[in-house]
């Protein structure tokens, strides 16, 4: 048996409103162990949707609609419903008491129009809605398929979902096992190369191994099914640890970790501070340390260093180098990090140099080309030269250059070669 979700509502098509239950319910169904193969979204077309009801119906036994559940004209959910099972509608005398008790305490009159909330097919069990006027139903129109449907507030859906549908699943039989996942995170290989180097995984059935990747992190995605989310845990954890053999220095965390988190837990254990020195990210490095609850204890603070004349006045950067090699090049980034090191007294200085784009850039010094240094102890100065040219976009190319900073770092602390300092 298997689920499938249905969103109604053309500005979900339009991209005027983010569809958060459609990632809900899915992480819904798989603490309930249900499997969930298809999503669709269709706007708000009787024609269309009675097109989409013949399709799930037949591949899937539980179908969960949400959105189209209000009492305005293109409000069609439950119509469209009835009618593609030949139903009829009957109105509830318990939905429209409750509705103009609800208009009551505000000290409104419930219009015409919310009767239209009240019908629900023949058959159907109110699905009930404490903090909103539209109820959803629960109807088995056939053997082997039952229906939910939910309004499209996403608080009001939640809420029912935990009121009455998880309570119903679980009386069916369900909820007796779980799908559990671990997401390990990767930076520093593309998703292409790291599926190669794990092919051998990815045909697994229990658990499931499966990659994505997102702003130039990789993940892979360990999927166990079980009892519980011990024993599905105890399933993962061999896969997990091959994978993490395979990976090496690629690997960084998992599920909650970033790599933000990651390098702060590194400096924290060793009881050492980190400075930053950023130009072409404009405080996104710093953004991301101080987004980890506790960073204070090893980040003390980093300069902006925009202009060139910050990073003479602040940061000690020569300015004859500036003027030989320009701002963004690798003797640059090593003083700006020297330099925000040793003013702001820490262990490690980072920094960053580059072309953000979109203008900026010449055929010698692309958009896209950024210089990452890095000063510590025992005179270590490195610069590291990026060209994230493909990325073709402002945001994603300070953002990439932050991450890839943090994992020099990171890199960095693990490196056997820094024992004895």
């Amino acid at each position: 048996m298997a689920a499938e979700i249905i969103c109604v509502g053309t500005e979900l098509l339009l991209g005027d409103i983010l569809n958060t239950n459609a990632q809900f319910l899915a992480q819904q169904l798989a603490d309930l162990g249900i499997p969930h193969y298809y999503q669709t979204v269709v706007g708000d077309n009787p024609e269309r949707l009675k097109q989409v009801i013949a399709v799930a119906s037949e591949r899937s036994q539980i179908l969960i609609f949400t959105g189209g559940l209000g009492p305005t004209p293109d409000d069609l959910t439950t119509e469209t419903i009835a009618q593609f099972f030949g139903s009829s509608l009957e109105e509830k005398p318990e939905i429209i008491a409750d509705i103009t008790e609800k208009y009551a305490r505000r000290g409104r009159e419930m219009t015409p129009s919310n009767r239209k909330q009240a019908l629900i097919p023949q058959g159907a069990d109110i699905l009930p809605n404490r903090l909103g006027t539209a109820p959803g139903m629960i109807w088995q129109p056939r053997p082997n398929l039952t229906i939910f449907t939910f309004p499209g507030v996403p608080l009001e859906m939640r809420q029912m979902w935990q009121d009455t549908a998880v309570p119903f699943l679980k009386s069916q039989g369900w909820g007796k096992e779980i799908i559990y996942s671990r997401h390990l995170k990767f930076w520093g290989i593309a998703e292409s190369a790291l599926a190669e180097k794990v092919y051998h995984l990815l045909n697994l059935s229990n658990p499931t191994v499966a990659p994505y990747a997102s702003k130039g992190e990789v993940k892979l995605r360990v999927s166990a099914k079980a009892p519980s989310a011990q024993e599905a845990d105890r399933l993962i954890q061999p896969v997990e640890a091959e994978i993490r053999q395979i990976a090496g220095l690629n690997y960084f965390g998992a599920d909650e970790d970033s790599l933000a988190s990651v390098v702060g837990q590194l400096l924290q254990e060793k009881g050492e501070t980190l400075s930053v020195a950023e130009s072409c990210t404009g405080g996104g490095l710093g953004s991301m340390l101080t987004s980890v609850a506790g960073s204070s204890a090893y980040f003390l603070g980093g300069v902006i260093s925009y202009d060139n004349q910050v990073k003479i006045s602040l940061l000690g950067v020569s300015p004859e180098v500036l003027t030989q090699l320009g701002a963004v090049s690798d003797l640059v980034a090593q003083q700006m990090a020297q330099g925000v090191r040793s003013r702001l007294n820490t262990t490690w200085g980072l920094s960053i140099t580059g072309i953000a784009g979109p203008g900026g850039g010449t055929e010698t010094k692309p958009v896209g080309l950024v210089y990452i240094g890095l000063a510590g102890p025992n005179n270590l100065v490195q610069s590291f030269e990026y060209r994230f040219n493909s990325l073709q976009d402002r945001a994603l190319i300070r953002h990439v250059s932050a991450c890839t900073a943090l994992d020099r770092l990171r890199r960095q602390l693990l490196s056997p070669k820094l024992r004895n300092y």
